[in-house]
């Protein structure tokens, strides 16, 4: 093949994701899955039994670019009950086909050639090619465990004059924290400050645990108008097949990334939407006992990990619980661990190195906790089992 008609190098050059990786492992080892973040749970019942009827029953054709009119009231509705935010259905919700598409939209529309924009490491893998395909310059920060903070001087080290955006994970995937609000207001006022746009991927907001509570940026003073909050139904219900998403963001921002959703993925499949706006409406009790039951998974590995020695790290929220490979004895890399923990003990679970792009951090594993009981024991298990198995040689 000629230069000339080389494949774009920011997507040629890409390896697998690690997620792609370690699930495949684990479908071709038959070995437990704790890398990829998935629920074993189908989901709500009454939202499944909406979807299917609305497949056989409902309407099938083009529903319009921005999303069902009831699915974007309701989301508007969600946000006003559980955030108290004030969102315009029409003007200021764009439904969109999951987070990672939402994600695309704000990026790719608003993004021009040259614009600075600070990521936190570590991150979701589509971050950093999106941003580039914009031909934004990434500016990388890079948050450290066991409390995944930054503070001032790191943040005031990244913005520059250059600084057009910045993108926010809150409850943070993979650290599991939950913003409090005093870093919250530090990352506002810089942006306030700058003149930046904040591009909030939100997406476990609803999977918090404990006191911690979850705040939108776009809730705090100076922010209204210079915030793009993400949102996943598939995360808020457990159904992460499902890929709907919602982009909120004031009319002006709004008109910029629904132009940019409507020639990325057009629109969304009508019965899935139909459910979730159905299941927002009559959510009942399941904001609470969701995260309580994950709560509960949480704490099982969590104690389960650590009667077979492992240190790990405290979790505020999302599906996901880490495990500290040096503090447990284990002198491998993650990667290296996750390796032999899937090919030798049958267990797969996530380096989380590879959410970095510079200087990672590299005796962090990640693991689901979004599972039965069963699956958590043997999981459990099968990673004593691998650390045993490194012991012996």
């Amino acid at each position: 093949m000629t230069d000339d008609l080389m494949p774009n190098p920011i997507f040629s050059s890409l390896p697998m994701t690690v997620f792609e990786e370690m699930s495949g492992l684990a479908r071709s080892l038959s070995a437990i899955n704790l890398g990829q973040g998935f629920p074993d749970d189908p989901g709500p019942q009454a939202i499944r039994e909406k979807a299917a009827d609305a497949v056989l029953n409902g309407y099938n054709q083009y529903p319009p670019m921005a999303g069902l009119p009831e699915l974007r009231t309701a989301v508007a509705a969600h946000y006003a009950r559980a955030q108290g935010l004030d969102l315009d259905p029409m003007s200021e919700v764009t439904i969109t086909s999951g987070a990672t598409e939402a994600l695309a939209a704000a990026f790719l529309g608003l993004i021009e050639p040259g614009d600075e924009v600070i990521v936190f490491q570590p991150l979701y893998d589509s971050y950093l090619p999106m941003i580039r395909l914009a031909g934004g310059v990434p500016k990388l920060v890079s948050l450290q465990p066991p409390h995944w903070r930054f503070d001032r001087a790191m943040l005031e080290a990244a913005f520059s004059e250059r600084t057009r955006f910045v993108v926010l994970n809150n409850p943070n995937n993979p650290a599991g924290t939950v913003l409090p609000d005093e870093d919250l207001a530090l990352l506002a006022e810089l942006c306030v400050a700058h003149d930046v746009i904040a591009i909030c991927d939100e997406v476990w907001e609803q999977v918090v645990f404990g006191n911690a509570r979850h705040r939108p940026l776009i809730a705090l003073p100076g922010m209204r108008e210079r915030t793009v909050k993400i949102g996943s139904a598939g995360k808020m219900f457990g159904l992460t097949g499902w890929k709907v998403g919602f982009l909120c963001a004031a009319p002006g921002l709004t008109h910029t990334l629904a132009r940019a959703h409507q020639f990325l993925t057009f629109t969304t499949a009508p019965n899935l939407q139909a459910a979730v706006a159905f299941g927002l409406d009559n959510a009942g009790d399941w904001f609470h006992a969701m995260p309580r039951a994950l709560e509960r998974s949480r704490d099982r590995l969590a104690a389960g990990l650590r009667r077979e020695g492992f240190a790990t790290l405290p979790t505020q929220g999302t599906y996901f619980l880490n495990v500290d490979l040096t503090a447990s004895g284990i002198p491998l890399s993650d990667r290296e661990f996750c390796l032999r923990a899937v090919k030798e003990a049958g267990v797969a679970a996530i380096p989380v190195s590879a959410l970095y792009e510079e200087d990672p951090v590299t005796h962090i594993v990640r693991l689901c906790l979004a599972k039965r009981d069963e699956t958590l024991d043997a999981g459990i298990e099968r990673l004593a089992k691998a650390r045993d198995l490194l012991r012996a040689g």
